[in-house]
């Protein structure tokens, strides 16, 4: 656009500020006549400052402005656009109103405008309405964008010749318009951005209500195309290196655009369908009962395997997209909106059961798998990227609730992704160290996902055939740091990460023995590290001397982990994960309620299906009160949970918003809290709550005593490995010494023939966490989803510099 047609645009913008009469139609034309119009031009000749001072001087200005772009959208969805000039109109009106909407939603007064009719506006000349059945503005506008993204010879093609014809040719016109119409749809669902959060779930945003319902009668085709537009999207095409550099792929941005409106639209009201256990009967329910958002209703009833295959491989051939390696670099196009695929694969997996059996039904789980890790490990040193780390953690622990994923978890690691990890020789488990990297090398701000890690570890363990030594040295590595006195009385959370542990080897231990002979040898190496435990010191003079040098090493498990760790020589091609740049934006996220309301406990019977349990500690507290009850919450609050991370960063502390805390502090009380433990386990957890009552309080002045430390140092499930290094160890110590061995591959050898049949505890029954859907996890993710939206947006900048209130974006 020329720097003439700016100036006249500039002033035509601050005439605004005088009155103008609606009827004046060659005035407000002015506004929509220019051919030569980008959105970028759009955002520079309306500024934030005079949209401000149309609102509050001339409102009347402002509302004529917005009910006109909105009735020239009507006309064209009536008219089909058959010229250039309407087509043009089109496009002029839906980035005039992109760039207002957002000043419209952040005033509270302003915020039902387009909920209101304005008389002989946005009306379809038909006779299904009278003059007093006039629609909203935004149902007017919603309908018409319905109708323009199917508009033929303008947004689809009315008939298809061959893939050289002249209407090929002229699809670049085509995905101009269809992503502004989609930026203009993602700008209208945007209002959710500008309330405070809210766990109320039935308070829903109206304009995807109304966009999902059985008024848009392009609701099924349209959620259809978004889908196949985001899977059947192939970035790297023929594969000829740097084309992306050559050629501007308009797909890209169209399919960056969809997923956004999908993740968006893809909402439900807190219960019924989606948030209900996945128990068979749930899953038939589907055939039936459905939702009223249509989006989320026909999400729900996808059936058909073939679906589900075009669906998994679409999203799994994107994911993998930025992890692909070439001999040319930077030769290949990589998507960056990796975390929008994340969170639609999560809403896949929550709304659809048949569809998350379906992934862990066959290998093509791992497909999701390894470029999750991948972003876990890449994002772990990198603070702004919090968010990314705890919904790749979220699908993990969704998964691990599964037995498939963990039988899926043996099968052998051959690709070759290049992550900044020890090189190893084993199977998908063994990616597992990923975590070992993030606990020991993250940013402190990740110390609260640590129970999470874990208890994802705990819930695969019944299932790993072989890990490899690197992996069991890691694991082992975890208990050694976890261990320490210092760290066990550092907080009084912290004993929980080695129950988690221990936990897990006792489940290899007890029903993988055979193929795991270098976690054996591992644990036999370390036996002193069990015997610690065993006698662990509990008097006030051994628990002073602990602390004295926390003191001393504020650092916590970072600080023993980095010195204490072996570095092994990473796989090749993989880069350090670094820190954001400095002035990266980031949004801040909310906090989720307890794990009761948010995990469903869960036995595996003997023929492998999942039973649902009862909570423990109703069957083993006789004296449960509603005081009870409440001291024992107190301990969950986020500021408790907060107060126990040693050495946190209060970058996201609880001050600020009073309902608004650190995102860590919600994985936190996500997996530390309330998750099923054996008896034992949970009897010890019941007295841990009860002697440390004096730090429900306030964790600041909680403080480790003995009686603390013996209510759960007696509950240590060490039996199953005291009893494996009574037997084993005398056994290994004497065919070294008959056979004078010094080289572990004859050990290795030796415990691999060797059994403990008839000789270990009676085997526990496996326990499993499994993550159960509620109100507070989904405001969780409408915060995070929106956060990225915002950040992904910045080219035009749709909602930089507005009172955005859903979250606020803070600068690194």
């Amino acid at each position: 656009m020329s720097i003439h047609c700016l100036h006249d645009h500039n002033a035509l913008v601050q005439t605004l500020s005088s009155p103008v009469e609606a009827t004046d139609d060659a005035f407000w034309d002015q506004f929509w006549a220019d051919t030569a119009t980008t959105v970028q031009d759009v955002f520079a000749l309306v500024p934030a400052a005079e949209i401000r001072a149309v609102r509050e001087e001339s409102p009347s200005n402002l509302a004529t402005l917005c009910y006109k772009a909105v009735e020239k959208l009507v006309q064209a969805a009536e008219s089909g656009c058959p010229s250039e000039k309407e087509k043009q109109i089109v496009l002029n009106c839906s980035r005039m109103l992109t760039r207002i909407l957002p000043y419209i939603f952040e005033d509270q007064d302003w915020r039902g405008f387009f909920w209101s009719t304005v008389p002989g506006a946005g009306r379809a000349v038909t006779d299904e309405m009278d003059d007093d059945g006039a629609r909203p503005l935004a149902e007017s506008l919603l309908l018409a964008m319905a109708d323009l993204l199917f508009c033929p010879d303008f947004t689809v093609n009315s008939h298809r010749r061959g893939p050289d014809s002249v209407e090929d040719m002229q699809t670049i016109d085509s995905f101009t318009v269809m992503i502004t119409l989609l930026r203009l749809l993602l700008t209208c669902f945007s209002e959710a951005m500008y309330l405070p959060p809210s766990s109320d779930n039935t308070i829903l945003n109206p304009w995807v209500s109304f966009f999902c319902s059985t008024e848009n009668r392009h609701a099924l085709p349209l959620f259809t195309s978004l889908v196949n537009v985001v899977c059947a999207y192939d970035p790297v095409g023929y594969g000829i290196p740097y084309n992306h550099l050559l050629f501007s792929d308009y797909r890209e941005q169209l399919v960056e655009q969809a997923v956004q409106i999908l993740i968006v639209t893809l909402e439900h009201d807190g219960g019924g369908l989606a948030h209900r256990p996945p128990s068979p009967s749930s899953m038939e329910d589907q055939d039936s009962v459905g939702p009223d958002n249509l989006f989320v209703n026909y999400l729900s009833r996808i059936h058909r395997e073939e679906d589900y295959d075009f669906v998994l491989k679409g999203l799994a051939r994107l994911l993998v997209n930025p992890l692909m390696q070439t001999y040319l670099p930077n030769s290949t196009k990589k998507i960056q909106f990796h975390q929008e695929l994340l969170v639609l694969f999560w809403k896949l997996c929550d709304f659809n059961k048949k569809f998350l059996f379906f992934v862990l039904k066959s290998s093509d789980v791992l497909d999701i798998l390894v470029p999750i890790l991948f972003y876990l490990n890449d994002a772990r040193a990198d603070q702004s990227r919090v968010g990314l780390m705890h919904i790749g953690v979220f699908i993990l622990l969704l998964l691990s609730g599964e037995r498939n994923f963990g039988v899926r978890l043996n099968k052998p690691y051959s690709v070759h992704v290049p992550m900044d990890i020890p090189v190893f020789t084993g199977t998908h488990a063994d990616l597992l160290i990923v975590f070992h990297k993030i606990i020991t090398s993250g940013h402190q701000r990740l110390q609260p996902l640590f129970d999470c890690l874990l208890t994802i570890v705990v819930n695969v363990s019944p299932y790993l055939k072989s890990l490899s030594m690197v992996a069991a040295n890691k694991l082992l590595h975890l208990l050694e740091a976890f261990s320490t006195n210092w760290f066990l009385f550092s907080a009084s959370q912290n004993h929980h990460l080695v129950f988690f542990l221990l936990e897990a080897f006792n489940n290899i231990i007890q029903y993988q023995f055979d193929g795991n002979c270098n976690l054996v040898y591992a644990i036999i190496r370390k036996r002193n590290l069990f015997h610690q435990l065993a006698n662990l010191p509990s008097d006030p003079a051994s628990i002073q001397k602990a602390l004295l040098r926390k003191r001393k090493s504020p650092d916590a498990i970072t600080g023993i982990s980095r010195t204490s760790s072996q570095e092994t020589v990473s796989m090749e091609g993989s880069r350090p994960a670094v820190p954001a740049e400095p002035g990266t934006l980031k949004t801040s996220l909310v906090a989720i309620p307890a794990i009761d309301k948010l995990t469903e406990k869960s036995q595996v019977s003997e023929d492998g299906t999942m039973i649902s349990v009862l909570k423990m500690e109703h069957s083993h507290a006789p004296h449960h009160t509603p005081q009870a009850d409440h001291t024992t919450q107190a301990d969950h609050t986020p500021q408790a949970v907060h107060g126990a991370i040693v050495g946190a960063s209060d970058t996201e502390s609880v001050s600020g918003r009073d309902n608004e805390v650190s995102v860590c502090v919600f994985i936190s009380v996500l997996c530390s809290q309330d998750v099923f433990y054996t008896e034992a386990e949970m009897e010890r957890r019941r007295m841990s709550s009860t002697s440390s009552t004096i730090s429900c309080t306030s964790q600041s002045h909680w403080a480790p005593t003995p009686d603390w430390v013996l209510s759960w140092k007696c509950k240590l499930p060490l039996q199953t490995i005291m009893r494996l290094l009574q037997v084993l160890v005398p056994q290994v110590e004497k065919i070294c010494i008959d056979k004078g061995l010094t080289d572990e591959s004859e050990i290795l050898k030796f415990l691999q023939h060797g059994t403990l049949v008839g000789l270990l505890p009676v085997p526990h029954p496996i326990l499993i966490r499994k993550y159960q859907a509620n109100a507070g996890t989904a405001m969780w993710f409408r915060t995070y989803m929106w956060g990225v939206v915002y950040l992904r947006n910045v080219d035009p900048p749709i909602w930089y510099d507005t009172d955005v209130r859903l979250f606020e974006i803070q600068k690194m």
